[in-house]
C-alpha cells in the first residue's frame, strides 16, 4: 500500500486512531474523586445562598457557610441510610413516620442554627434557595391562572406551598423536591375546587389577518 494511502487511513479514523485501535478507557473514579466532586457542588450551592443573604459580618458569614455545608452533608448521610428503608416501608404509614422522625430532627436543628445568626427574612431566603424558588414561582403561576383570588385564598395557597417547602428542603434530590411540590399543587387545586374557584379561561387566538 502506498504511504499516502496509509496516511489517509490514519487521519480518517475517529479520534485520530488507526482502524482497530481503541481509546484507553478513563480510570474509574475513586471515593476521593466522588467526595471532591460533591464538595465542589455543595460549595457552589452554599456560595449562591450566601450571596443572597448579603451578610456583612465576616464571622457570621463563615458560621452560616459552615452550617449550610454541614446540612447538605447531613441530608446526604440520612438519605444514604434511610431511602431504602422508606421504599421498603412505603405501605406502612407508622413505619414511614418513625423513619422520618429522625429527619425532622435534622431539619429542626438546621433551622435553629440558622436562626441563631440570621433574621427570619434571611432564613426564608435560605429555604427558598434550597428548594429552587418553587414557592414564589408556583404562587405566581396561581395568581396568573386564578386572577379573582381573594386575600384569604392567596394566604391559603402560600401556606400550603410553604408547608411543602418545609418538607422539600430535606429532599435527597431535585426530583424528590419537585415531586413534593407537585403533590402540594394537587392539594391546592382541590382546595380551590371546593371553594368553587376555577382557572380563568384562555382567550382563543385570533386567526391571522383578523382585527
Amino acid at each position: 500500500m502506498a504511504l499516502a494511502a496509509c496516511f489517509g487511513m490514519l487521519v480518517s479514523a475517529p479520534n485520530g486512531l488507526a482502524d482497530g485501535d481503541q481509546a484507553s478507557p478513563s480510570p474509574p473514579k475513586t471515593g476521593e474523586d466522588v467526595e471532591a466532586g460533591y464538595t465542589r457542588a455543595i460549595e457552589g450551592r452554599t456560595t449562591d445562598i450566601l450571596a443572597l443573604l448579603e451578610i456583612t459580618n465576616p464571622v457570621v458569614k463563615v458560621k452560616v457557610h459552615d452550617i449550610i455545608m454541614a446540612q447538605y452533608r447531613s441530608l446526604r448521610a440520612w438519605h444514604d441510610v434511610n431511602d431504602a428503608k422508606l421504599k421498603a416501608a412505603r405501605s406502612d404509614t407508622n413505619a414511614t413516620a418513625q423513619i422520618r422522625r429522625s429527619l425532622k430532627s435534622v431539619h429542626d436543628e438546621f433551622i435553629a442554627k440558622l436562626s441563631a445568626h440570621l433574621t427570619p427574612e434571611q432564613v426564608e431566603k435560605v429555604k427558598d434557595k434550597m428548594t429552587y424558588g418553587k414557592v414564589q414561582f408556583t404562587y405566581a403561576g396561581y395568581l396568573a391562572a386564578y386572577p379573582d383570588l381573594t386575600e384569604e385564598n392567596k394566604q391559603k395557597i402560600l401556606e400550603l406551598l410553604k408547608q411543602a417547602r418545609e418538607e422539600a428542603i430535606d429532599g435527597g434530590s431535585a426530583e424528590e423536591k419537585t415531586a413534593i411540590f407537585q403533590k402540594c399543587k394537587g392539594k391546592i387545586n382541590n382546595y380551590l375546587s371546593k371553594q368553587g374557584i376555577h382557572p380563568a379561561k384562555k382567550k382563543a387566538a385570533k386567526p391571522a389577518g383578523d382585527k
